[in-house]
């Protein structure tokens, strides 16, 4: 297996890596959620890149078709559902971000908890 044969899931590594890296290590409540919107892509590439049949042809039948190998239109039906999903977690969570920035004057996460310890 070549490098090469591998390159999508090598970046859905990657991609997947930084996310969980912005969520779990940034204190800024911005780069918390775009490093969760980078995770959600790489899920994205991952299904995608599943779903994804070398030679496959769109599941359409017609006449003098009879041993073409279809290509499963699910995992695209399911990421369109997840990306529209995702688009509105991340305006939800930015509208949070803007109303905690209004009650306590900053995104900065450690910020937020030591007034709320007050």
């Amino acid at each position: 297996m070549c490098i090469r044969d591998s390159y999508n899931y090598w970046v859905f590594a990657v991609l997947l890596m930084i996310g969980f890296y912005a969520v779990v290590a940034k204190t800024n409540l911005v780069k918390k959620l775009m490093g969760l919107s980078l995770f959600q892509a790489a899920v994205f590439l991952l299904y995608i890149t599943m779903g994804k049949i070398s030679g496959g042809t769109a599941p359409i039948i017609q006449k003098g078709l009879e041993d073409a190998v279809f290509s499963n239109p699910l995992p695209q039906v399911l990421i369109l559902t997840a990306i529209v999903v995702g688009i509105s977690t991340t305006a939800l969570g930015l509208g949070i971000i803007v109303r905690i920035n209004e009650e306590y004057g900053s995104i900065d996460e450690r910020d937020v908890q030591e007034s709320d310890r007050r």
